[in-house]
């Protein structure tokens, strides 16, 4: 998403009453954390590479970077390699100097009047048992499908390391049919998860202009693809109670509920962490049984607002001061910073005023935050930015503390009126000073 999008749409009387049905469900609104780190403007850290600016338009074949995931390759880590999806641009595969190394075309449509493919986000699956062994595999939510895609890793094969190992009778994720696979209320958000006790692999999937997040257990067969069943829905809350009494859903077009988008789970107990865009980040459990936890709110939350149809924006209405101090509208790009006495963090994305923030993975308090800026070598830094992804091991010797990679959505230099967007690639040592001082 970019931070100027559509706001989320108000829902009817009747779907209010319902929402605020599920959030006495859920349990209370937990408040934000208090606790700031320093005084002034965040610290900044600075790109060590950038991928070449990707363009949406048809010269450019649509691309619109958004998501990325790391690969790190266990014979050779400095050969390691970044996976990113260009929406209908499909998926661009790096390598660790932010070079193209490959590019995966999104399906096309099923018909002439249908949706095309439209690759939002990705994650990956390690060891994932498939007929012939076991394999690691990326994961990437189809959105203009309404269809997850695999994509099997194999380093080193001429044509590049993905090879699509998705079963064509793999079926849609939310929609019954085309007409609402074509409505684009389907695939978004996703997270991959592989349960410790039992072995298996999920997929976590969230639905565009809803609150639906669903559980998917990936299905290898026994022709070598890999398909996906449901195993169980939860609706987060689309309307909320309050401290002054009043209920409150964010501002937008009717018709279209608070999104999620940016998901991770920690592997180490299967927590989720979900990201609702105008919302805050939720935590809980992967598995989607049990009450899901509001642990920080958008500074926006609570906020009234009237949709104006002709600017396609929302008018805002005195703030009540209700929402938190940490992350601007949208929340987007989660991912895990493993490591340290305290376990580490979550960072968030937070969209609206270009930062990232970081929270323990002990406490879920607020640990502090940063800046991706431009670098004195011509680099661009982060504004907007969609994705993240976060990985703690040394890759080679350009990265031997680990990396970080950020989505660019206001990549530079412009060309023109052309919209460019693009990823970041940071030496997470960076991160973790950033986030200490």
């Amino acid at each position: 998403m970019h931070r100027f999008r559509r706001p989320a749409r108000s829902v009817s009387v009747t779907a209010l009453a319902s929402a605020l049905t599920a959030l006495t469900a859920v349990g209370a609104v937990a408040a934000g954390p208090e606790r700031h780190h320093g005084a002034g403007p965040l610290p900044a850290v600075v790109p060590r590479a950038e991928t070449p600016t990707l363009f949406d338009d048809e010269a450019g074949g649509f691309a619109n970077a958004d998501d990325p995931a790391i690969w790190r390759n266990p014979a050779d880590p400095g050969r390691s390699l970044v996976v990113a999806t260009a929406k209908e641009g499909g998926l661009r595969v790096y390598d660790l100097d932010a070079r193209l190394v490959q590019t995966v075309a999104a399906p096309p449509a099923a018909g002439p009047d249908d949706a095309p493919g439209r690759f939002n986000n990705v994650d990956l699956v390690r060891g994932l048992r498939l007929s012939g062994g076991r394999a690691d595999v990326a994961v990437t939510s189809d959105r203009g499908h309404d269809r997850l895609r695999i994509h099997r890793i194999a380093a080193g094969r001429p044509g590049g390391p993905l090879v699509d190992v998705t079963d064509p009778k793999a079926p849609a994720v939310f929609s019954a049919d085309q007409d609402e696979v074509n409505g684009q209320r389907t695939a978004y958000g996703l997270a991959t998860w592989t349960d410790r006790a039992s072995g298996r692999s999920y997929a976590l999937v969230s639905r565009r202009e809803r609150t639906s997040v669903a559980l998917l257990e990936l299905v290898p067969t026994r022709a070598g693809t890999v398909t996906y069943r449901t195993v169980r829905t939860l609706e987060l809350p689309s309307a909320f109670r309050l401290p002054d009494g009043t209920s409150w859903t964010p501002c937008g077009e009717p018709g279209e509920l608070p999104q999620v988008e940016g998901m991770v789970v920690d592997p180490r107990d299967g927590t989720l962490y979900a990201g609702q865009e105008g919302v805050g980040i939720w935590r809980l459990r992967a598995d989607l049984r049990g009450a899901p936890k509001l642990v920080d709110k958008v500074r926006e939350y609570g906020v009234p607002g009237t949709f104006d149809p002709e600017s396609e924006e929302c008018v805002a209405g005195a703030d009540p001061g209700f929402g938190g101090r940490h992350l601007a509208a949208d929340v987007e790009g989660l991912t895990l910073l493993p490591g340290g006495p305290g376990g580490g963090y979550l960072l968030a994305s937070s969209q609206g005023d270009d930062t990232f923030a970081a929270y323990d993975r002990q406490s879920d308090a607020y640990a502090g935050g940063f800046r991706v800026a431009a670098a004195n070598a011509g680099l661009d830094g982060s504004e907007a930015c969609d994705g993240a992804a976060a990985l703690a091991a040394p890759l080679g010797a350009r990265y031997p503390h680990g990396l970080l990679v950020v989505q660019d959505g206001e990549a530079t230099p412009a060309d023109g009126e052309r919209e460019g967007t693009g990823f970041k690639f940071v030496d997470l040592r960076e991160v973790r000073g950033a986030i200490r001082s």
